[in-house]
C-alpha cells in the first residue's frame, strides 16, 4: 500500500497514518518548524542552499494559510553549551530571507513570545543548547512555548531521538509532517513495499548505532548492502582488524558481528581504503589494502574507500534496479577523502535504477 492523502490531510504508509500540514488551519497560529538546514558553509556563507530550498514549499504554505513560523535546525556537530560562530545559523537566516523574499528574524537567544502571522523567525543552532541530544523535557517546553503547532520537515534527521525532533512533538498540543517529509516518505514507501531487483542499499555515515534498525531491516530485504564511513569501519573492526585511530563504535561490535554472520554474502566491505592523519584540504592521503590494515600507524584514520572499492561498488550500482542511500562513504567534506562519495554518487546518477538518497 502506498502513501495517500485523505480528505483530512493525512497520509498512510504501512498502516501508519502520517498527518500533514494540509490538515492544519494555520491562521493565527505559530508553527515551530523543525527543518534540516545542515548546509555546507564556505567563508561564512551558505555554499549550497539545496536543503534550504527543499523547505520552501512547507514554509510558503504556512505563510499563505496565515501562520507564523519559528524555524529550528542543527548545523554540524558543535559541543553542547558552547557557541561556535562557524556553525551558527545566522548565514542560513540571511539566505532564507532571500529565498522566501520575506524577512527572517534571527534569534540568538530563546524567544519569550511567538511569531505573529506572516513572521518568520530562525533560532540559533539547536545543538548549541544543552539538553538537545538528551531530549531534555525543560528544553522541549521552551521550544513548545514559541508556537502552537509542531511541524517536522527534517527528513534526513527525523530518525534521531533528540529534543527538537522527538520530545517537542510530545510537548506541543498539535503536530504534523511538512511536505518534504511527506514526499520522502512516499518515495521510501515505493522502495520498501515493492522494490525492483536487484535492490541495493548504501549505508554510510559516522555511527552504526543510529543506522542499526535500518540495517537490520534492509539486510533482510536487499540483495546487496554497501556500508561506508564509520559504519564500514565498525564492521571491519568487529571482525578483529586493526584500524588504528579510525572512527568505530566499540559498543556495537557484537551487533555488527551478528549482522555479518547472518548476511555476510550481502554486505560488501571495502577491499581498499584511503587513510590520513588529519581532516583538512591539505591532508596527505594514501591507499591501503584491506588485507594489509596491520600496516596502519597509530595515528592513521580510515577516511574513504580506495579506487578498487570504488570500481567494484560502481559496478554493483549500475546493475541495481532500486537503490537506497543514507550517509556518505567517507569524510567527503575534504577533497583528499571525497572520491568515494563523489564517484558512487556519479554512478547512481548515471544508473537507470529508481534511487532514493
Amino acid at each position: 500500500m502506498g502513501i495517500r492523502e485523505s480528505d483530512a490531510g493525512c497520509r498512510r504508509c504501512d498502516a501508519r497514518v502520517i498527518r500533514t500540514i494540509s490538515a492544519i488551519a494555520f491562521r493565527g497560529k505559530a508553527a515551530v518548524l523543525r527543518a534540516d538546514l545542515n548546509a555546507p558553509m564556505a567563508d561564512g556563507k551558505i555554499a549550497d542552499d539545496s536543503r534550504l530550498r527543499a523547505s520552501l514549499p512547507t514554509m510558503r504554505h504556512i505563510l499563505k494559510e496565515g501562520g507564523g513560523i519559528a524555524i529550528l535546525s542543527h548545523l554540524g556537530r558543535p559541543k553542547a553549551g558552547v557557541f561556535d560562530s562557524a556553525m551558527s545559523l545566522r548565514p542560513a537566516a540571511e539566505r532564507m530571507s532571500e529565498l522566501l523574499q520575506t524577512p527572517v528574524q534571527f534569534h540568538s537567544d530563546m524567544p519569550k513570545t511567538k511569531p505573529a502571522s506572516g513572521e518568520v523567525w530562525m533560532l540559533e543552532n539547536v545543538r548549541f543548547n544543552r539538553g538537545e541530544k538528551e531530549c531534555a523535557s525543560e528544553l522541549a517546553m521552551q521550544y513548545a512555548a514559541i508556537g502552537d503547532v509542531f511541524v517536522l520537515d527534517a527528513f534526513a534527521t527525523a530518525h534521531r531521538r533528540e529534543c527538537s525532533t522527538y520530545s517537542l512533538a510530545a510537548a506541543m498540543p498539535d503536530s504534523c509532517a511538512g511536505f518534504l517529509l511527506r514526499d520522502e516518505m512516499a518515495a521510501l514507501s515505493k522502495v520498501m513495499q515493492s522494490p525492483a531487483r536487484p535492490f541495493l542499499a548504501i549505508v554510510g555515515g559516522a555511527k552504526i548505532s543510529t543506522k542499526l534498525p535500518a540495517l537490520r531491516r534492509l539486510s533482510a530485504m536487499c540483495d546487496c548492502i554497501i556500508p561506508g564511513g564509520g559504519v564500514a569501519n565498525t564492521f571491519i573492526a568487529a571482525e578483529g582488524a586493526f584500524l588504528a585511530a579510525s572512527l568505530t563504535e566499540k559498543t556495537m561490535y557484537s551487533e555488527a558481528r551478528e549482522l555479518l554472520a547472518a548476511h555476510r554474502e550481502k554486505i560488501l566491505l571495502p577491499s581498499d581504503v584511503v587513510v590520513g592523519t588529519e581532516l583538512s584540504e591539505s591532508a596527505a592521503a594514501r591507499t591501503v589494502s584491506a588485507s594489509d590494515l596491520s600496516s596502519l600507524r597509530a595515528e592513521d584514520r580510515i577516511l574513504d574507500i580506495g579506487e578498487e572499492s570504488r570500481r567494484h561498488y560502481a559496478k554493483q550500482v549500475m546493475q541495481a534496479k532500486t537503490i537506497v542511500w543514507s550517509g556518505p562513504l567517507g569524510a567527503f567534506e575534504y577533497m583528499p577523502f571525497a572520491d568515494g562519495t563523489r564517484d558512487i554518487a556519479k554512478a547512481v546518477s548515471e544508473s537507470a535504477a529508481f534511487s532514493v538518497a
